[in-house]
């Protein structure tokens, strides 16, 4: 099963996104952005930039964890991974978003929740 990125609309109105494998584990997380379009270019970011290995810079949590995080061509933070408790832990989540991310499908969650939404408002 391959990778997909999951768009959403989280409660203070802003979009992000996960890039998940394909068992279904999140290995990527983005930041928040303040509208649908600047997060489908964050994901359009990630494609192009999961196959550069300099994107990927390794870091250590307070509490020893090891994880990563991925920059864009300008030097911009575009997400994170979650925290692994290896270092070989952390290199195995990085190939798995350069294998995943680059041919990854998008599945817009927003749509769903505004049809939830509408669904409401009409009760």
């Amino acid at each position: 099963m391959a990778g997909k990125f999951e768009l959403k609309k989280g409660r203070t109105g802003k979009f992000s996104f996960n890039l998940k494998a394909g068992n279904g584990q999140v290995i990527f997380t983005s930041q928040s952005y303040a509208d649908k379009r600047s997060a489908n270019a964050g994901i359009k970011s990630v494609k192009t930039n999961a196959s550069k290995a300099e994107r990927f810079e390794r870091k250590s949590s307070t509490k020893g964890q090891a994880y990563f995080t991925m920059t864009a061509t300008n030097g911009q933070v575009i997400g994170k991974s979650q925290m692994y408790t290896s270092a070989p832990g952390m290199e195995k989540g990085i190939q798995s978003v350069m294998k995943n991310a680059p041919a990854a499908e998008t599945v817009d969650l927003t749509a769903a929740e505004a049809g939830k939404a509408k669904g409401k408002k009409g009760k």
